[in-house]
């Protein structure tokens, strides 16, 4: 649902999404083209994807650009009168960044410089630069990748004064049914008859909804000043769990195989690392990670700066509420791709 601030704020306004035919892009187009918002632009590289995006939402509101994050030339071209930037593009699968570590560079670091040099010059108003658990403390290609995106939106934001063009990110767990959500494969292997592959049971994710992605973004959106991070708190769940919680909805008896751990996995996730924590403040429902913008001149620092250190615990999908079979399950059904499934299984 939106909100009557969101409703003023987009209303006459033109918003640009980078990747925006994904999961995230169509949880904004959803939400806000019945509002009076002037234009949603969809920029991306995948003009199948646009094709059937143009098809699907036939809406004069949504208009189409085919790019590159990759290209600064293509993204000037597309964000000429634009107001506000939700920076999506990113390559995200942790075993195929692994093998091509240089395109994840290219896409999620090179790619995040380009949209914000390119917003800066086009007068964007504001830009989110949407990040992942996988950037804190980061053991693979792609968590690496995300966290020298952030490292590289933080910089960018010091260049810029805040009222000409202010730049935040946020930063959240797996979202469920999403691209490289486990869950699509968990239903095709149920309707295949097949066993359900669990790299390692006992592997905690946080996870979410798009709609609560959608909110964190939009939360962000409204109350980040620049440089900052923004993180919503999540519950996370068991791999073995979520796995036999899809067989219980799905009234199935298919074996659930460990077939180990994959290019880069961690056995636990990590939104807030301890450094961050210690300097992060609690919203409620988020924290809020502010930007470190003292200058390089140490030296008045190590004269006039403070002895005392401060420790904090890290967040992670292992301290965090885990949810049981039976609050996952709850979760599962509200998510619509996953009650069209049982439905048509059930009516099968």
């Amino acid at each position: 649902m939106v909100k009557k601030e969101e409703l003023d704020m987009f209303k006459d306004k033109t918003l640009l999404i980078t990747g925006g035919t994904g999961s995230f892009g169509n949880e904004v187009l959803q939400r806000f083209l019945n509002t009076d918002i002037k234009e949603i632009r969809i920029f991306s590289r995948d003009e199948k994807k646009q094709d059937d995006m143009r098809r699907h939402y036939q809406n004069d509101k949504i208009k189409y650009y085919i790019g590159d994050v990759r290209d600064l030339q293509s993204l000037k071209s597309a964000l000429s009168g634009v107001d506000y930037v939700f920076q999506a593009a990113a390559l995200k699968q942790v075993p195929s960044c692994e093998f091509f570590p240089m395109e994840a560079v290219k896409t999620n670091i090179v790619g995040t410089e380009n949209v914000l040099t390119a917003c800066i010059d086009s007068g964007v108003k504001k830009v989110i630069c949407l990040s992942t658990d996988k950037a804190a403390y980061p053991v693979n290609a792609m968590g690496i990748s995300k966290a020298l995106m952030e490292k590289v939106f933080v910089a960018k934001s010091r260049t810029v004064l805040p009222d000409k063009t202010l730049i935040c990110g946020t930063r959240y767990g797996n979202v469920l049914y999403s691209r490289g959500s486990v869950l699509p494969l968990f239903v095709e292997q149920i309707k295949s008859g097949k066993p359900l592959t669990v790299t390692e049971s006992l592997m905690t994710r946080f996870i979410m909804s798009l709609e609560e992605a959608m909110e964190l973004v939009m939360f962000a959106f409204e109350n980040a000043e620049t440089g900052d991070i923004l993180i919503q708190k999540a519950p996370s769940c068991y791999i073995g769990d979520l796995a036999q919680a899809i067989k219980e909805l799905f009234q199935v008896d298919n074996e659930i195989k460990i077939i180990g751990t994959r290019h880069g996995e961690k056995m636990y996730e990590v939104l807030m690392t301890r450094e961050e924590a210690a300097k992060a403040s609690d919203m409620g429902e988020y924290y809020r990670i502010p930007a470190d913008n003292r200058d390089l001149n140490y030296e008045k620092y190590l004269e006039n700066g403070s002895s005392e250190i401060t420790v904090a615990e890290e967040y992670t999908s292992s301290n965090t509420k885990i949810l049981t079979v039976e609050e996952i399950k709850k979760r599962l059904l509200e998510i619509d791709e996953i009650k069209i499934e049982l439905a048509a299984w059930e009516g099968r």
